[in-house]
């Protein structure tokens, strides 16, 4: 029993790497950090004692109150002669920072570039995002989140403002240099690589620490096309045997992964999830009740929470299983971003974002189908027994939520067309908005052809001339690589 217990385990292990493409890195200290109360302090309690570098990945650094904050703290260290590089999201900082706030952080000294800004050669090249949240200093301390930086993370107490709900990891240990080799790579991608030298330096395997460092997790830098959080994603609800409780920010699960979600509950698997009521897109309320009737039709319970925003995308699996970090559970995050999550597996962590979770559930709302099939709040939701590992005494704008919006719309819009699967009340708002949108741009293509035909052609015009710009510079490397072989 023991050897077949071990060949489960080596084909689990193998089913997660491929799926991911990340190892599992042992040796580790983590630490949960719930929402900006403790994320903050943590990030600038690191930066303030770094000494020779601040690697710092965000997808939005909102230019106020907060980001001022962490925008000098930055400034003080880079004045201070610490190596301090900065990567922000083109759209990230789209209506969010000026140019004049990135030009003070570049005259202190700071190394700030841009994700991904419009390129003439690359029409809709600007869609795909860096959608990652890290810090990391001196290659020894590292933090992953679901955090932009801003003050809607904070709240404001003197007005009664309560702050976004979210959660972030601190790590030390040997899988720190694998947040330096992602963040490396999307260095890369913006401009001249980090110097070769001072790369291998931060990449010198550390030792596993020995006090509380006997966590094994991965880190998944997930890139476009990639999918590797997806596929993760997709294995741990088929293997869940007890637990599945998930919490995310922008829900628009594909049919795959809701199909997968409802298995398990058919199974016995107790699938739980929790995503906001409110919203800071308010349109996602309701585009992501529409696919809350497959899930409460096959026994997974789906909670609102009740507060301004859950901002957090983390997952927990049999108490030993966890997942945190900027991946969010819709296509955009899963296949057009550059993402990062730490996947962690390891008991006291699993019960920790156990404990987590259920505190969050004192917070929300559960959401039912009535009698009459309608989707309603419960009065008072009914709670499971909890499971026995837990403690007796339990008792910031973004395109990518506009793309979500968008596949949700059009997966609504492409049932009714070819009829693959039936609709639901939910979705009769949609619907409703759908129809009236395509009947006035279809008497606007009647009346006023020009106003339809003309942008189109720009838009043919312009792909157009970026392929062959594109076809140009693929020749000439190909001609360059053809006379370095015939050399």
């Amino acid at each position: 029993m023991n050897g077949l217990a071990s060949s489960i385990s080596i084909f689990a292990e193998r089913a997660f790497w491929r799926a991911a493409g990340a190892r599992l890195i042992p040796g580790n200290s983590a630490r949960i950090l719930k929402d900006a109360a403790e994320n903050y302090p943590a990030w600038l309690e690191a930066i303030e004692s770094a000494r020779h570098t601040i690697h710092f990945e965000c997808y939005i650094i909102h230019e106020d109150e907060q980001g001022r904050v962490f925008a000098d703290a930055l400034a003080r260290k880079a004045r201070d002669g610490v190596r301090v590089r900065l990567i922000y999201d083109w759209m990230g900082a789209f209506n969010s920072t000026s140019n004049k706030f990135w030009r003070r952080l570049r005259e202190a000294g700071i190394d700030a570039r841009c994700f991904n800004p419009p390129r003439f050669d690359s029409p809709f090249g600007w869609l795909g995002r860096d959608h990652r949240k890290m810090l990391v200093t001196d290659g020894r301390a590292g933090f992953v989140s679901g955090l932009c930086v801003g003050l809607m993370w904070v709240g404001d107490p003197r007005a009664g403002i309560e702050p976004w709900r979210d959660t972030g990891i601190e790590i030390r240990g040997p899988a720190v240099a694998e947040l330096e080799r992602a963040f490396a790579q999307m260095w890369a991608a913006c401009g001249p690589p980090v110097p070769v030298e001072e790369f291998l330096d931060s990449m010198s395997p550390m030792p596993p620490l020995t006090k509380d460092g006997d966590v094994a997790l991965r880190i998944v830098a997930s890139m476009p096309n990639l999918a590797g959080i997806y596929r993760l994603d997709q294995i741990i609800a088929a293997t869940a045997r007890e637990t599945l409780w998930l919490t995310d920010a922008y829900f628009a699960g594909t049919t795959p992964y809701v199909q997968a979600l409802s298995a398990a509950s058919r199974d016995g698997v107790d699938v739980r999830l929790l995503v906001p009521q409110a919203s800071d897109i308010p349109v996602m309320r309701a585009l992501s009740r529409t696919g809350y009737r497959p899930l409460l039709e096959s026994g997974v319970r789906v909670y609102e929470w009740n507060g301004p925003m859950i901002h957090a995308k983390t997952a927990v699996a049999d108490g030993r299983w966890a997942r945190i970090g900027s991946t969010n559970l819709n296509p955009v995050s899963w296949v057009n971003n550059w993402e990062l999550d730490v996947v962690i597996e390891d008991s006291r962590i699993g019960e920790e974002m156990e404990q987590m979770f259920l505190d969050d559930l004192e917070n929300a709302t559960e959401m039912v189908l009535t009698v009459e099939r309608r989707l309603a709040p419960a009065s008072k939701p009914e709670r499971r027994p909890r499971p026995h590992r837990l403690r007796a005494s339990v008792g910031g704008g973004s395109s990518s939520r506009a793309a979500v919006g968008a596949i949700q719309i059009g997966r609504t819009v492409g049932a009714v067309i070819i009829n693959r699967r039936p609709l639901g009340p939910a979705e009769a708002r949609i619907m409703g908005s759908v129809g009236l949108l395509l009947l006035a741009a279809s008497v606007i293509a009647v009346l006023w052809p020009r106003v339809v035909s003309l942008p189109l052609a720009v838009v043919g015009v312009w792909v157009a001339i970026s392929a062959f710009i594109r076809a140009f510079h693929l020749r000439r490397e190909g001609k360059r690589e053809e006379r370095r072989y015939n050399q």
